[in-house]
């Protein structure tokens, strides 16, 4: 390793240190590799030199914080984002909801909100909406304002159309929103349980006793002592024979709570809280 890329990975410790003391946001325990890129690709955007540079000036400008903090936190997703996964929901997990008298959802890492409103699609097509709360938190309040908005490009919709379609979806997508001007709306109906806030999983604290917890492709740019605080955490908020779903690059058969969970779709990384048996999960027992 070259002098010059040691001074970097030194400058970006103290850089993860000021964003930590000033503004609370601890990204310290992510995949280095990954902070490193986009702190470089922040850093060839700017008109700023060095590292150190950035150091100073987000510590006396909010503004480009935030421009930073896009950056840093990683916002890929899409609605129905792999169709197997929520055919899979359809098919194993709502099945084993259905007889619940009401649901808590938490979806962390919402990011912009397009996973979000599928759940609430699938959720309006299985007769469950009604009687749910999605919780729907990100740290990242940009883009937790653009998932309350609902809003999305609507040159994406052909896309999210034949998602929606491979993840067995019922009815005509286009009757879950409106378009104007380039712009796709999703309904308010969808809009009606859901509850979205602020939650930090590197720093924030138990979310409830939720039926499901929902991370997908968020822990993969955790390093493992960040990933086993966050599997402790959705350990906490889940209630006994809750669900736990995770990306498909993701796993917690290799964390300190593997025992503590039961795979209930293994291809599509959806695993079941281990704990007293309640109605519907007596009824799958008998049935398998």
């Amino acid at each position: 390793m070259d002098q010059t890329v040691k001074n970097q990975n030194i400058e970006i410790d103290l850089l993860l240190e000021a964003i930590y003391l000033k503004y609370g946001y601890d990204f310290r325990g992510y995949a280095r590799a990954s902070v490193r890129r986009r702190v470089l690709q922040q850093l060839s955007k700017s008109q700023l030199g060095t590292v150190s540079e950035m150091i100073h000036q987000l510590l006396y400008d909010q503004q480009y914080f935030e421009t930073l903090l896009v950056d840093l936190t990683v916002n890929v997703t899409e609605m129905f984002r792999d169709p197997a996964f929520f055919k899979a929901q359809r098919e194993a997990v709502i099945p084993r909801l259905r007889k619940r008298p009401s649901l808590k959802i938490w979806h962390a890492g919402c990011s912009s909100g397009e996973e979000v409103y599928s759940m609430a699609i699938l959720l309006q097509e299985e007769g469950l909406y009604k009687n749910a709360r999605i919780f729907a938190t990100d740290a990242n309040e940009a883009v937790l304002k653009k998932a309350q908005k609902g809003v999305f490009d609507a040159n994406r919709m052909k896309t999210y159309t034949r998602n929606y379609m491979k993840a067995g979806g019922l009815e005509a997508f286009s009757d879950y929103y409106t378009s104007r001007y380039g712009l796709a709306m999703m309904k308010n109906v969808l809009k009606e349980n859901i509850v979205f806030s602020h939650h930090n999983l590197v720093t924030d604290g138990v979310f409830g006793e939720m039926d499901m917890i929902l991370c997908r492709n968020v822990l993969i740019y955790f390093n493992r002592e960040l990933q086993e605080r966050v599997f402790n955490l959705f350990w906490e908020s889940l209630g006994p024979g809750g669900f736990l779903c995770l990306g498909t690059a993701e796993t917690i058969r290799f964390s300190k709570h593997s025992d503590d969970f039961e795979n209930m779709v293994e291809n599509e990384k959806i695993f079941r809280k281990k704990g007293v048996m309640i109605p519907e999960d007596r009824d799958y027992a008998s049935n398998r």
